[in-house]
């Protein structure tokens, strides 16, 4: 989905892609896909692989993540999703407790290295 203000969705700096916050929007709408948390995660897992292979990168390509969670009462739910994403490379990983626009349960942002 476009960003929702003056941002780039990535920037590729030699071989480190830096992401910006993803969010459950659909891609073709820009809205909040659904209320479901489970439904949330696997969206913004979604955005954030269509715009690792955007730079022809995959979700093993990432170091380094950070998710941002609305009601850490979801987050066993969030790390479940996480977990069918994530399986052989496990990045770098920190989660904290935000407020993520449009009313979202995740925000999710990454950076990538290209080996």
């Amino acid at each position: 989905p476009s960003p929702l203000g003056a941002y780039s969705q990535a920037v590729k700096v030699a071989n480190w892609l830096f992401i910006s916050g993803q969010l459950p929007l659909n891609p073709s709408t820009g809205e909040l896909i659904s209320k479901d948390v489970a439904e949330q995660a696997k969206q913004t897992f979604e955005n954030l692989k269509a715009i690792l292979k955007a730079a022809g990168m995959e979700l093993k390509n990432i170091v380094k993540i950070t998710l941002y969670i609305r009601n850490l009462e979801d987050f066993p739910i969030i790390n479940k999703v996480y977990e069918e994403y994530f399986r052989e490379v496990l990045p770098a990983r920190s989660t904290v407790q935000a407020f993520p626009p449009k009313n979202a349960a995740l925000e999710v942002d990454a950076i990538a290295f290209s080996f």
